[in-house]
Order: C-alpha cells, then sequence, then structure tokens
C-alpha cells in the first residue's frame, strides 16, 4: 500500500516537474540542457527554502519592534501616571493648608510639624545620596523647602517651607518610583523577571520601611500619618531600585568587546561553512586578531582551553545560574578559579577552532540554557543611558 502511494506522489511530482529542454544558440552553435524533474525540484525546493527563512526573519524583526514599542508605551504611561499623581497632592496641600490656618495653635504648632517633618526628610535624602541622578533631580525641590522670601509673615514663611516640603517628598517619591520601573523594564528587556531579584516580604532593611504600619512610622518619625506614608512609598521605591541596581552589576550586561561589529546574531542561520540552516547560540563580533576581549560581568573563570569546534574559549560563572562563553581565542589571559570583575580583559580575539577568520563568538547561558546575549546588552545599554 506505501509503494502504491508512493509511485502515486512520483507521478504527481513528474507531472508537476515535467522534464524541460533549453536550447541556447551562441556563436553559431546551439547547445541544449536538460532540466530533470529532479533538478527542477531542487531549484523548487531551495527557493521555498529561502522564501521560508525570509518570512521567519522577517516576523522576528516585526516582534522585536512590536516589544520595543510596547516598552516605550508603558513608559509613556507612568510618566502620566506620576503627573496626574503630583496634580492631586498639589490640591491635597492647598486644602490642608487652609485647614492650618483655621486650625488652632498658630505659628508655634506649625513651626514644631515643619521641623520634624525635616527630621523625616533628612533621612530619606540620605538614603537617596549618591544614587546616580537624584542631585538634579531633588536640588531644586530642596531649594524651595528651605527658603522662603524675608519679608513675609513668619506664619507665611512656615506654610511656604511646609508646601516646600510636599513638593519635595513628592520629588522624591517620583525620582525613587522612575529609577525602580526604568530598572524592572531593563531586566524585561534581558528576559529576567525584576521581582526575582528585589527583596523578598519582610526582608527590607532600613528604619524608614522596618514599620509596615503607616501609624507605626509616624509615631516613630514624630509626623503625621499621610506624611509618614508617603515616605515610607519613596523609601521602598528606593529599596527596590537598589536592589535591581545592585543585581544589575552582577549579570552580563556589558558587552565583551568596544568598537567591533556584530556580524551574527543569535538563532538560525546559514552556516558558513556547509551552507545549511543551523542555530546559532550566540553573537559573532568581528574584529583584529588580539582585539580585547573583556569579561562582561563579574564572576569565577570555570574554563579555559579548547574545545570542540569553539577553539580557544573561556567560560565564566556569574552565579546564580548565568554563565557566559568566550570562543575562538588567539590569547586567554586568566586561568580556571580565578575571581575577575566586570570589564576585565580576559582574552584576545582570534580565528582557532571552526572559525572562517578572526572573531568572537559569545554566549550567554542561564540555568544551563542558551540565551540572546542580544537582549542581555541592550538590557545594559538603557541601565546606563537612564543611569
Amino acid at each position: 500500500m506505501s509503494m502504491t502511494r508512493f509511485a502515486r506522489l512520483r507521478r504527481s511530482l513528474e507531472e508537476l516537474f515535467p522534464e524541460r529542454h533549453l536550447y541556447v544558440r551562441s556563436g553559431g552553435e546551439m547547445r541544449s540542457f536538460v532540466l530533470t524533474s529532479g533538478r527542477q525540484m531542487v531549484i523548487a525546493g531551495g527557493i521555498a527554502a529561502g522564501a521560508l527563512w525570509m518570512g521567519v526573519s522577517t516576523a522576528a524583526m516585526m516582534v522585536n519592534a512590536m516589544a520595543l514599542s510596547g516598552h516605550d508605551q508603558e513608559l509613556a504611561r507612568m510618566e502620566a501616571k506620576s503627573e496626574r499623581l503630583v496634580a492631586d497632592r498639589e490640591a491635597r496641600l492647598n486644602s490642608a493648608v487652609a485647614q492650618l490656618n483655621a486650625a488652632e495653635g498658630g505659628v508655634d504648632t506649625l513651626a514644631v510639624t515643619v521641623e520634624r517633618r525635616h527630621a523625616a526628610l533628612a533621612m530619606l535624602l540620605t538614603e537617596l545620596k549618591g544614587q546616580p541622578g537624584a542631585t538634579a533631580a531633588l536640588t531644586p525641590s530642596i531649594e524651595k523647602a528651605t527658603s522662603a522670601p524675608p519679608s513675609a509673615s513668619p506664619l507665611r514663611r512656615i506654610e511656604m517651607v511646609r508646601a516646600g516640603q510636599e513638593r519635595l517628598i513628592d520629588a522624591a517619591d517620583d525620582f525613587a518610583k522612575t529609577r525602580a520601573d526604568r530598572l524592572r523594564l531593563a531586566f524585561r528587556l534581558a528576559g529576567l523577571t525584576p521581582s526575582s531579584y528585589m527583596p523578598k516580604a519582610g526582608s527590607l532593611g532600613g528604619p524608614l520601611i522596618e514599620a509596615k504600619d503607616p501609624r507605626a512610622l509616624a509615631a516613630v518619625l514624630d509626623v503625621d500619618e499621610g506624611f509618614a506614608q508617603r515616605i515610607q512609598h519613596a523609601a521602598t521605591n528606593l529599596s527596590e531600585a537598589g536592589s535591581l541596581a545592585e543585581a544589575a552589576t552582577r549579570l552580563p550586561f556589558a558587552r565583551p568587546t568596544t568598537l567591533t561589529p556584530q556580524t551574527s546574531s543569535f538563532g538560525v542561520r546559514f552556516d558558513p561553512f556547509t551552507r545549511r540552516p543551523a542555530f546559532h547560540s550566540g553573537l559573532d563580533f568581528a574584529g583584529a586578531t588580539n582585539t580585547p576581549i573583556y569579561s562582561t560581568a563579574p564572576g569565577v573563570v570555570s574554563f579555559t582551553g579548547v574545545r570542540s569546534g569553539y577553539g580557544n574559549t573561556i567560560e565564566v560563572d556569574h552565579g546564580r545560574g548565568f554563565k557566559t562563553r568566550y570562543a575562538h581565542l588567539n590569547g586567554i589571559a586568566v586561568r580556571p578559579g580565578q575571581q575577575i570583575a566586570v570589564g576585565q580583559r580576559i582574552g584576545a580575539m582570534g580565528s582557532t577552532g571552526r572559525s572562517t577568520g578572526p572573531h568572537l563568538h559569545y554566549e550567554v547561558w542561564v540555568n544551563g540554557r542558551a540565551q540572546n546575549p542580544n537582549r542581555f546588552i541592550k538590557a545594559g545599554d538603557y541601565v546606563l543611558q537612564n543611569g
């Protein structure tokens, strides 16, 4: 039965691709070429494979473009939400000032309240000290929170300082949230889950976020509950941003070479030796022989030597299941067991192993599976670009 089906299939293909004769006249001579059914099938198969490859490549590029567009939309939504929160807090501030003016207590009560808020803000600003971009983001609000015109009445000056404090806590909260959101987006660009790299519930440290109940924190800081809640919110965002920033310094977000073009991407490509589609498990960077190769994250050298097909190879264990591989090297400058830092020179570009010319083959592995290194490089560029 199977032989009958095979014969039918063969007849159908021969009818679809009948033998054809081509006659070419050149220089008074007539030459004939025979295109058998088999040759026509091979040609048709090649054309179909090429079309399939172009379709897969185009689809991959469109998916990548759509993903980046989605990230841009997410940032726009976050900025719009931040603007709405600022407007809402300004309205609450105006209402609070009006109530204070009508309430009993006078200048002395307001002065004590302002002093206590300043002490709480000082603790938060201490946490923000040294954060990239914090000085530029908060300096205008700090100046407004600590100054008032000498000609104003004491009550008016206190109210203006209090309003400056409101703006300062808003600026601090917005800065901490924006930084945390940007770092979360960088981790998603790398295909990682941000929550896996943040402190678990109950493990946050620091006097501003140890007390989970805003009322308890208000009692500790001796400020009103609403102000304490906003201090706590900013401190929590800052803690999460700090955890993600620290984790980012241990992940392979850096570039393995500088000023070298990428010549081959991750995924299916045409093998340069067989000319057939094959899976490429990393990125290729072309350059001159002995171009410096750098570690993309701190770690411990787990292997140096020759691997089949890779030639001279260095492998680095970065912890938490992350490993990187650097292949086709001309020289190796590290040894197994050596502790290395991000950006440290570990070898030199070459053309050893299965290679067509001097280049670096770079791989990133997570829990034993090859990942697209380009996603990590883009995430690292995004972190550097946005501080």
